[in-house]
Order: C-alpha cells, then structure tokens, then sequence
C-alpha cells in the first residue's frame, strides 16, 4: 500500500499554479464590483484582503471556508449589501495567494 503512495505523482506545482489562476480571477472580480459599487466596496476589499496576512497564526483567517460561506450566504440570503460580497472575495483572494505561494 505504501509503495502506490509513493508512485503518485507531486500535485505541489499543479495546486499552487491553480490557486494562482483562482486569485488572479478573484482580484479581477473584487475589483471590478469595487469599481461598480464605489468606496465602500473598495474599503472592504482591501481591508478583508489584509486579513489572511495580518493573522498569520490564525488557521481560521486563513481557511477558504469562511469566505465562502460569506459569499454564498450573500448570494443566496436575503442581504444585500456590497461590501460585504466584496469583504469576501477580497478575503478569498488574500487566501489564495497565500496557498500560491505555499505560505497559507
């Protein structure tokens, strides 16, 4: 059973470029709802991208759940609010770049 294991293939460079890919998309899309929103979307973005970095310890601040959570409560709940959809691809992408460049 140990010898299948280590036949596999390393996944390492695979996952990172794809958490790349995912977080230059997820920058292009907090941006272009900051554009559209104004202000208040542009302040949620760039602090909630902070987030990930400032609590390096925490596992939480850097887990994908959250975010998405937050995404999808906003896309299916009843609130709209655009920061807040903002807050999370910025968060999201904070996350993503993290796991990029092997640091989250």
């Amino acid at each position: 059973m140990n010898a299948s294991l280590a036949a596999t293939p390393d996944v390492g460079p695979a996952r990172r470029i794809a958490w790349g890919v995912f977080a230059v998309f997820l920058a292009a899309f907090a941006v272009f709802e900051a554009v559209k929103y104004g202000l208040p979307t542009t302040a949620a973005a760039l602090v909630s991208l902070a987030v990930p970095f400032t609590f390096r310890t925490s596992r939480i601040a850097q887990s994908a759940l959250l975010p998405l959570a937050v995404l999808l409560f906003y896309t299916f709940g009843p609130i709209v609010f655009p920061p807040l959809f903002t807050a999370g691809l910025g968060w999201l992408t904070g996350v993503a770049i993290l796991r990029a460049v092997r640091r989250g």
